[in-house]
């Protein structure tokens, strides 16, 4: 799954793995903070990564540039979240704010508040600046005929019949 930060790469990564039967990787969460905010080593990143894309199937909610290379070459299909930046950011500010609101834990525990929502490290930041980026690789992921075909859903309704289609809407 590729998408930009917001589009629900997550949940529609479980809803897929569900639909497949398949194990659902979160990558934030298995393989990305440990707890109190501290961002794993990249080659412990790299090893777990590896470890779980060495699986026979799966899905991974998202995929890290740190370990890209080992997920990538071994994905069968590769779905894309590619929808308008107003949609991804609101889906966006709604979770986090409900999440800072109500403490949840996320994560290995982390919690979300108000000082990270306005700092630096701000997830809402986060997606300003690497919306491009994500927008750009998923295009080019899909404009390239060698690796994994890339089905790209332009709106949720897509997903939607997508999931319906496979028997689980």
């Amino acid at each position: 799954m590729h998408g930009v930060t917001g589009s629900g790469k997550s949940t529609a990564a479980v809803a897929l793995g569900r639909a497949l039967d398949l194990p659902v990787h979160l990558v934030d969460e298995e393989f990305g903070w440990l707890p109190g905010w501290v961002q794993r080593p990249a080659e412990d990143m790299r090893r777990l990564a590896g470890a779980a894309a060495a699986e026979p199937a799966w899905v991974f909610d998202s995929s890290y540039a740190t370990f890209r290379d080992l997920v990538e070459p071994r994905a069968e299909l590769i779905f894309g979240l590619d929808y308008p930046r107003w949609l991804s950011l609101w889906r966006l500010l709604r979770r986090t704010l409900a999440r800072v609101i109500t403490r949840q834990q996320v994560c290995n525990g982390n919690v979300e508040n108000w000082r990270a929502l306005v700092s630096r490290e701000s997830i809402i930041l986060w997606h300003f600046t690497s919306f491009a980026g994500k927008r750009r690789q998923l295009r080019q992921w899909a404009a390239c005929p060698e690796g994994a075909p890339v089905l790209v859903l332009r709106h949720p309704r897509e997903l939607d019949l997508l999931l319906r289609l496979l028997g689980t809407e």
